[in-house]
């Protein structure tokens, strides 16, 4: 089993797709991680040797901010952008989408499950 960067990597997924279980690489980052490692893409996980694991870590390592240190600069940037208070920042903090999508309809990842709010009722005619 394979441990970079404080996650178990799946054993029996290629390289390729087994180093995507780390926070912070994508496809395109772990191809250019395996290139780096000269480690073959097709390469399944468990099929790495020491000497290619080292080297996947040491790219890793030196040259990307993945899981913790990420996830704490996002969050900063996020903090950063709620204490100036700017759109974003107010639209984090409402918990609504915060890149212009369209909230009437769809949004329900951020805004959750629906609360329905009742209609206006008709007076009735005399």
């Amino acid at each position: 089993m394979a441990r970079i960067a404080g996650i178990d990597l799946p054993k029996n997924k290629r390289g390729e797709i087994g180093l995507t279980y780390i926070y912070g690489i994508g496809r395109s980052r772990a191809k250019d991680i395996l290139d780096k490692a000269g480690v073959d893409y097709n390469k399944k996980v468990n099929d790495w040797n020491d000497d290619e694991q080292g080297a996947i870590r040491n790219v890793i390592s030196n040259e990307f901010k993945v899981e913790g240190a990420l996830r704490s600069e996002v969050q900063t940037s996020i903090k950063r952008l709620l204490d100036i208070a700017c759109y974003r920042g107010l639209r984090h903090r409402k918990g609504l989408p915060v890149r212009g999508q369209r909230t009437r309809t769809n949004s329900r990842t951020r805004k959750g499950k629906r609360k329905t709010v009742a209609g206006k009722k008709k007076a009735p005619k005399k």
